[in-house]
């Protein structure tokens, strides 16, 4: 009851300032309260959020940074991010409570397949009514007073508590600055370097993958059928069975490469496509001149795709 007090106590001196929901492995804003202050410390907040929502995928589910007068708290779920800002003296166990609420309600509101197929910033707006409610409950002492039931939380924190970003762990705005290799009591480590991404899946390039795994399947029928043949006439050239499967490779490799980044993958793409030619060419007395140009076609069209769909660069900036 004592703790309870003194946390009302504490409530009446602080605040919550805004709080927003961003979707973790690209930092995509869904929803974000109104904020009115443009004072030079919530600027520099603001810059900080930025930098957090790109770096979301690869910081632990609960997390704190301190910038001086004001602290940022967040925690992630299912693919989304529940950040709020606050003055620095803002009981710490009510800002959990506070984004454990938005969350339970986001979930509620919305299915998952929404916000993973969400394109364009802001695009549950709507939900920024619930925050703003919220946000006014738990800046009034009077209201949390007979609503608020903290034992929970309290315990959470003390079994598991936030993991505390330093500032200078952010580095620049780029969005690629080193982050240390820290242990997180329940998440183990945090990955030292980015997850390089590449860009999204095209039309053509879903074409071209599918293509590709035929082109594969092909040559593989077509390898066993050298096998069998072989095997009944001593006099077959084993050779062709190589050919065949190699073809195979080159064609899984090219997919391997359209999907999974990779270092030298350009070069690799254009060294698999030579080798699908070469097979292509060895196999000219067992292919006519259209089963030819096809498979040809489909390795220089897939070697295409796989140079279009390059790395994403730093993470898109949504004016988080």
């Amino acid at each position: 009851m004592l703790g309870a007090k003194l946390l009302l106590t504490l409530l009446a001196m602080s605040m919550i300032l805004s709080a927003s929901v961003v979707r973790v492995r690209d930092g995509l804003p869904l929803s974000a309260s109104t904020d009115y202050d443009q004072s030079t410390g919530m600027q520099e907040c603001r810059k900080y959020f930025k930098m957090l929502s790109k770096k979301l995928s690869q910081l632990p589910d609960r997390c704190t940074l301190k910038t001086g007068q004001y602290n940022i708290n967040f925690i992630s779920s299912l693919g989304v991010s529940y950040m709020m800002l606050c003055t620095e003296n803002y009981p710490n166990v009510l800002a959990f409570c506070f984004l454990d609420e938005l969350q339970k309600e986001f979930i509620t509101t919305y299915n998952m397949m929404k916000t993973n197929t969400a394109i364009r910033p802001y695009c549950f707006i709507e939900f920024d009514n619930f925050i703003q409610r919220t946000k006014q409950r738990y800046n009034n002492t009077r209201s949390l007073s007979t609503k608020m039931n903290l034992a929970d939380m309290q315990t959470e924190i003390k079994l598991r508590p936030p993991y505390q970003i330093a500032v200078s762990e952010l580095g620049s705005a780029n969005g690629f600055s080193h982050i240390p290799v820290r242990e997180y009591k329940g998440t183990g480590k945090i990955s030292a370097a980015p997850h390089q991404r590449l860009e999204p899946v095209t039309l053509p390039g879903i074409v071209s993958f599918v293509l590709s795994l035929l082109c594969g399947a092909l040559n593989l029928i077509r390898g066993f059928h050298a096998i069998e043949s072989l095997l009944q006439n001593e006099g077959e050239d084993f050779s062709y069975v190589i050919a065949f499967f190699l073809g195979t490779a080159a064609c899984l490799y090219q997919c391997y490469l359209f999907v999974y980044y990779t270092g030298w993958r350009n070069a690799k793409s254009f060294l698999t496509f030579g080798l699908i030619c070469l097979c292509n060419m060895y196999l000219y007395e067992l292919r006519n001149l259209w089963q030819l140009f096809f498979h040809v076609t489909v390795g220089a069209f897939s070697t295409l795709q796989i140079r279009l769909r390059q790395p994403q660069g730093k993470s898109p900036d949504y004016n988080v």
